[in-house]
């Protein structure tokens, strides 16, 4: 599978240099798409690679920091060999956590491949132009286009499929009650697929594997969906047996809503609570009003105070009706499957009356305002319009937005050396629904849902509560 030799790295972490084969999946590649990827101009691929790449190979590591890993490896390189008998990875100074006796973990060779797969498919395909991605309909069909190629989607499955959401950084108890969570799903027959990383990503599929396990059940799917600026701060963990990276959150969201068929939603900080109002926003739209997606928000009884949180939050922003599009369970795993198999199955149901697929939610209207890649800048922060003076849905799109900012001044390294070099965002608004976003994200520091706990949290944010 692959040809090793040892080094000393540096002085963090033991090093190693290899030539890696496929495990299975991609195998070839065109001369051209080779190139793009050892291409390392800025309007190259190997960059991107490299990234992607680290961040497999550090797989289970815990980061909120989207250069700590880059700064840990400066020497590690990987190139794309074109051969006779197919491509070839050359990995230099790689992470040895990687390695056993020598071999790549056959999990990590899988999800390597599946890195270089994405990302040469997005650019030759996705950024040819072959796609309208000026178009709500052209960006939905780019969407299922990654899935496809990355044989999500499975024709001649019923509905199974859990996506779920909550934070990378969150407690002991939390994490365990995830754990709780999944093994009761797996026990129903639901798969389950999340953003990739540790924490409430993590902790659902380790429990469904123990319950797969213990149903016999085989051919079991853990999806991980991600995109190339968080991917270093949420390496994938190491239950994803199907990695998916998408080109950006907006398409990655969409991804998330497009192959669920139901949505638990465990404790976060601002990243969870960008997913909530992202997947709200759409279902607070008049064409999604008989769509049905279960939707539960859950934890164990610390997390109850969270919960009410974001339920006051939401209720003032959006409106009390926004609380009949979910359900909060506490402490109760059980319930919280129960509910999943009665919503799937509705549904299943509501699919085979309106003959739309198990595998991909046609159905649902995405508003082109959710799907339109956001960069937050300083200026594009500021100009954010969080006001009562416009629909429901579309004061969701743009809450959707300041939170997705937040993210990206905590973790993601353009918006890192943003706040560097400029200082915190400035956000203004609607002055109730400002001192309520305000006193959600204090409650967010002081929980430690901002950052790894023990660190200490500088907020990139600035939040104008003026009346």
């Amino acid at each position: 599978m692959n040809d090793t030799q040892s080094g000393p790295g540096n002085r963090d972490a033991d090093t190693v240099s290899a030539h890696i084969s496929p495990a299975n999946g991609l195998d070839v590649l065109s001369r051209n798409e080779v190139a793009r990827l050892r291409d390392a101009t800025q309007s190259g691929l190997q960059a991107l690679l490299r990234r992607c790449a680290l961040a497999v190979l550090t797989s289970g590591s815990i980061s909120d920091d989207a250069r700590e890993l880059l700064e840990r490896y400066p020497d590690f390189d990987i190139q794309v060999l074109q051969q006779d008998r197919g491509i070839r990875l050359q990995l230099t100074n790689a992470p040895a956590q990687a390695f056993v006796d020598g071999q790549i973990i056959r999990g990590i060779n899988e999800l390597l491949f599946a890195v270089v797969r994405d990302i040469v498919y997005v650019s030759t395909q996705i950024g040819s132009g072959q796609f309208d991605l000026h178009d709500s309909s052209g960006i939905t069909h780019a969407v299922f286009d990654i899935l496809r190629n990355a044989r999500v989607l499975r024709a001649h499955q019923d509905p199974n499929l859990v996506v779920c959401w909550g934070g990378h950084s969150i407690s002991r108890e939390e994490y365990d009650y995830t754990k709780l969570v999944g093994y009761q799903l797996g026990l129903r027959g639901l798969d389950i697929c999340t953003g990739c990383g540790p924490g409430a990503m993590k902790g659902p599929m380790k429990g469904a594997t123990i319950a797969h396990a213990k149903q016999r059940r085989r051919q079991n799917r853990y999806i991980g969906i991600t995109e190339p600026g968080i991917i270093a701060a949420e390496s994938p963990n190491p239950i994803v047996n199907n990695l998916v990276i998408m080109p950006d959150i907006e398409k990655r969201l969409e991804a998330f809503v497009r192959v669920g068929h139901g949505i638990v939603v465990f404790p976060g900080g601002v990243g969870t609570a960008e997913e909530i109002l992202y997947l709200l926003g759409i279902l607070l739209h008049p064409d999604n009003a008989a769509v049905p997606v279960p939707l539960v928000f859950t934890g164990p009884r610390v997390a109850a105070a969270y919960f009410e949180q974001i339920d006051r939050f939401l209720r003032l922003a959006l409106g009390d009706a926004v609380a009949e599009r979910y359900h909060i369970v506490v402490d109760d795993p059980i319930a919280v499957a129960r509910a999943m198999v009665r919503g799937v199955d509705k549904v299943r149901n509501f699919r085979l009356d309106t003959k739309d697929a198990f595998f991909f939610n046609w159905a649902l209207n995405v508003p082109y305002d959710f799907q339109l890649p956001f960069r937050p800048t300083h200026e594009a922060m500021a100009e954010l319009h969080i006001n009562r003076d416009q629909p429901r849905h579309a004061l969701a799109a743009g809450l959707r937005r300041a939170f997705s900012g937040i993210v990206a001044g905590n973790v993601k390294e353009d918006g890192m050396r943003a706040i560097e070099r400029r200082g915190p965002f400035e956000i203004d608004g609607d002055p109730q629904i400002m001192r309520a976003l305000d006193a959600l994200l204090q409650d967010f520091v002081r929980q430690q849902r901002m950052k790894l706990p023990g660190s200490v949290y500088t907020p990139c944010y600035r939040i104008s509560c003026a009346a």
